[in-house]
């Protein structure tokens, strides 16, 4: 990924209304998705069919760094994390709304960069832009509405659905962004020079819609894959997959039982660069990549007849395990609920050390 071009020019004050004329000269005002766009109390949205929604925020100093994530990667990235959870769904994305909260350092030349970043991913996968809010603040403050349409054909995909016997997947990289946030934390933008895919996982990652739409159009006439998109880490969300922390939905797991899962995970199968930084470092490969975070890979399961059909489909998907009866998830042979100090990321981790 080329590095972005240094923004230097002079600072010039903004008011609401040139943040929303940059906004304009970035996202049309209209889609086939409007019946009514941006500029009035509501966008008015077209279509019959169920839409697949999700929110989320990306917080300077929390999700991001601007020491290290330039304007460009901060807008595409923000829309990227919701863009993963449509992935997760099977959706084919549709449209978003954009809420700022922009604090003083903010700059006509930034925002120019910022949206520029944000509208190249909503220009690939053709999304409007419907509306939102802006408001000032003392830190960055990004919130982002998606919505998408299903499948054509096909139905939307769940967490919930898995049964023993299933085949695990992951489309994707598993510890490669996990590898690219601790270089570029240590080492700042140095940290491309050495670890150029793992900065760019982090800084830049690439939603899986495509194998999306594949998994949830190979689910239309048969049972259907249970999947959801890797944020966390494969420790935190294998167990939500598999119904194993109470936040399916109600039934998602109904007369299935207590589920656990088998992982098989080599050296081999995972990047040069996860495997370079854990031997730099004294980890264990395979630890990384369990613990992740902010890999927005996709993972899943599916019935071991669906597999064939789904390598030849999506090449970047790869078996990590199957599915089993009884509870306890093993990696390798080791039991992951041994492994205290392995935990994928929680936000709130730190309120709990603190107490």
């Amino acid at each position: 990924m080329p590095t972005p071009p240094a923004h230097n020019a002079p600072h010039h004050a903004l008011s609401e209304d040139s943040i929303l004329a940059c906004l304009g000269r970035h996202f049309p005002q209209t889609g086939p998705s409007l019946l009514l766009g941006r500029g009035d109390d509501c966008a008015v949205l077209r279509g019959t069919r169920p839409l697949a929604v999700s929110s989320d925020l990306f917080l300077e100093d929390i999700h991001f760094r601007r020491a290290y994530f330039t304007p460009e990667e901060t807008g595409y990235k923000a829309l990227a994390v919701n863009v993963s959870d449509l992935a997760a769904c099977g959706a084919r994305p549709v449209g978003f709304t954009l809420c700022l909260g922009l604090p003083r350092w903010v700059d006509a030349a930034w925002l120019e960069a910022f949206f520029s970043g944000m509208a190249s991913l909503a220009s690939e996968h053709h999304m409007v832009l419907a509306g939102g809010d802006l408001s000032g603040c003392e830190r960055l403050h990004i919130s982002i509405t998606v919505w998408g349409e299903p499948a054509d054909p096909g139905n939307f995909l769940t967490r919930g659905g898995s049964m023993p016997g299933d085949v695990l997947f992951v489309v994707g990289r598993l510890g490669l962004a996990r590898v690219g946030l601790n270089v570029l934390e240590a080492h700042g933008r140095a940290a491309l020079a050495d670890w150029p895919c793992a900065c760019a996982a982090h800084l830049h990652p690439e939603p899986q819609v495509d194998a999306g739409l594949m998994l949830a159009r190979a689910g239309f006439n048969a049972r259907p894959p249970a999947l959801m998109d890797v944020s966390d880490g494969i420790m935190r969300d294998l167990p939500r997959l598999l119904g194993l922390t109470g936040e399916l939905s109600a039934g998602g797991q109904s007369g299935r039982g207590t589920l656990g899962a088998e992982i098989l995970l080599a050296r081999g199968q995972l990047h040069p660069e996860v495997v370079g930084y854990a031997d730099a470092t004294g980890k264990n490969p395979v630890h990384e990549a369990l613990l992740g975070g902010e890999d927005y890979a996709l993972l899943g399961s599916c019935a071991p007849d669906m597999l064939p059909p789904l390598h030849a489909a999506i090449p970047r998907l790869t078996s990590i395990g199957v599915v089993t009866a009884g509870g306890g998830i093993v990696c390798n042979n080791e039991p992951l609920d041994k492994l205290a100090a392995m935990r994928g990321f929680d936000h709130f981790d730190r309120y709990q050390q603190d107490a």
